[in-house]
């Protein structure tokens, strides 16, 4: 069930008078005191929303119940995040614990950054290697207690069994299990529900109330609506909004945005394209700026077009090229700390390529050294597969996958199983799959964020804009930028 929190503050951030439904006493001088710290560690002056929040995770912290969660729910642009710094400022300033993490290694390096406090991805803190299998990654034991678990981007955390090696193959069910099998740990769910589902879902399931509730859990939880008044002059921000506002209020016709005196997001010609792409990487760096597009087909367009016409590079894969790995691996991170495995969605940057590309199998192969920069620069060297690099679907088509499986096979010895255990050490079987990031789909950005993003509109049929589906799609990719959005293949409605 969910709780409601009136709260009242006059200018010196001092708290008046609050009300809540059950649990302690109106005038608790613990919970008081808690928000009031938190409000010292804010760098501005809340909204009502936010004072909302604060009270609300103060009583939550102090006096919910086991197996009990919090969903803070709220739009781009509402400060969870920069609350969630004060907020942990705050536990640590009376002795309390906290543990930060997101679905993502770029999406908990955001986390980190915003909040000035360490962040993990879910899966480096819940899962430990078991045996001597690559594929062995059990639910580790949870060794916190009393502590707050806080995980952003919650809506990209699925619960479907994907077949993965981890766990139950059920993230969200796996989270759960971990978290409270430590004495009085509780968990905080952060995230945007406007923002696109796990693939394959029409929901979220961890910022659902009724999911949460069949997996046994109490739920308390506020959702943030009002824009943070140091947001409020953003033009990303106020379109976004209206994209949010058509959604809630089922009018999805075809987008219409602001850009009459907005600075921070515009159109841009395909006569200026190449151009202004070119200006942000000389600006910003190739790092910060990103091309989110609708498919897999039209992202390896751009990004052969982002090779060829700007960085003029001919070879496939040279230095400095930035790459998306499109599998999950598990095979060459074992030897590395940093990395339990390397996900689905990580970028790396090419540091160096050793020798000449290798045909084997059907398929091309490339050595190289690679750096992770969402994971601390961790430098690794291994394998890929280069022929990912431009195909248009995720990664190896079924095809090359069977092949690939078939010819490695014939060439191991021994049973069955022999021949599995060897497969799983294969350094080409076991390559890495990956594509050019310089251009991704909005799935692969979902977490992310860039200084830049250029937004394809391009190839969209005019029915398929009024669905919930392209909504989301197109207000998670606006809300992927930090400074400023370019429309690329924009017509608002009374232009058409």
């Amino acid at each position: 069930m969910f709780f409601y929190i009136f709260v009242a503050m006059n200018r010196d951030n001092r708290l008046q008078s609050f009300n809540h439904t059950g649990g302690a006493d109106r005038q608790d001088p613990r919970v008081k005191q808690l928000a009031l710290d938190v409000l010292r560690w804010l760098p501005y002056d809340p909204n009502d929303d936010q004072m909302l929040v604060i009270v609300a995770l103060a009583h939550f912290m102090l006096y919910a119940p086991e197996r009990s969660v919090f969903i803070l729910g709220g739009y781009a642009g509402t400060g969870k995040t920069s609350l969630t710094g004060a907020i942990v400022k705050a536990l640590n300033q009376q002795g309390k614990k906290s543990v930060l993490m997101a679905p993502t290694g770029r999406a908990a390096h955001i986390f980190s950054d915003y909040s000035g406090h360490p962040a993990y991805t879910i899966h480096r803190k819940i899962y430990r290697q078991q045996g001597y299998g690559i594929d062995a990654f059990g639910l580790a034991d949870n060794k916190h207690t009393d502590t707050v678990f806080i995980v952003d981007e919650a809506s990209m955390i699925s619960n479907t069994n994907d077949g993965s090696m981890f766990g139950s193959g059920r993230l969200l069910e796996d989270l759960i299990s971990y978290v409270y099998n430590g004495p009085g740990c509780r968990l905080v769910l952060m995230g945007d529900n406007a923002q696109l589902p796990p693939v394959g879902q029409l929901l979220s399931p961890a910022l659902d109330d009724g999911v949460l509730q069949s997996l046994g859990l109490t739920t308390y939880g506020v959702f943030l609506r009002e824009i943070a008044r140091q947001s409020q002059e953003s033009g990303i921000l106020h379109n976004a909004t209206l994209l949010r506002q058509a959604m809630e209020e089922g009018t999805l016709g075809r987008p219409h945005f602001d850009l009459d005196g907005m600075e921070d997001i515009s159109t841009v010609s395909s006569e200026f394209l190449l151009e202004t792409i070119s200006d942000c990487y000389d600006r910003d760096g190739m790092g910060e700026t990103i091309i989110v597009t609708r498919s897999n087909k039209r992202a390896t367009l751009f990004n052969m077009g982002v090779r060829n016409s700007i960085l003029y590079r001919e070879d496939m894969l040279v230095n400095d090229d930035m790459l998306l790995v499109a599998k999950n691996n598990y095979y060459w991170a074992r030897d590395y700390d940093e990395l339990d495995f390397i996900a689905n969605g990580d970028v790396c940057r090419v540091r160096r390529v050793w020798g000449d590309i290798e045909h084997r199998y059907g398929l091309r192969f490339a050595t190289v050294t690679v750096e992770f920069p969402d994971h601390d620069g961790v430098e690794m060297d291994c394998k890929i597969v280069v022929d990912c690099l431009m195909s248009d679907t995720p990664a190896l088509s079924n095809e090359q996958s069977e092949r690939l499986f078939n010819e490695v096979w014939n060439e191991l010895t021994g049973d069955k199983r022999e021949r599995y255990k060897q497969l799983k050490e294969h350094p080409y079987f076991n390559a890495l799959q990956v594509k050019y990031a310089y251009a991704v789909t909005c799935h692969k950005a979902q977490g992310g964020q860039w200084r830049n993003v250029f937004i394809d509109m391009g190839g969209i049929m005019p029915d398929a804009m009024q669905s919930m589906d392209f909504y989301r799609w197109l207000y998670t990719a606006i809300t992927r930028a930090r400074h400023r959005v370019y429309l690329i293949n924009w017509a608002n409605d009374a232009e058409l």
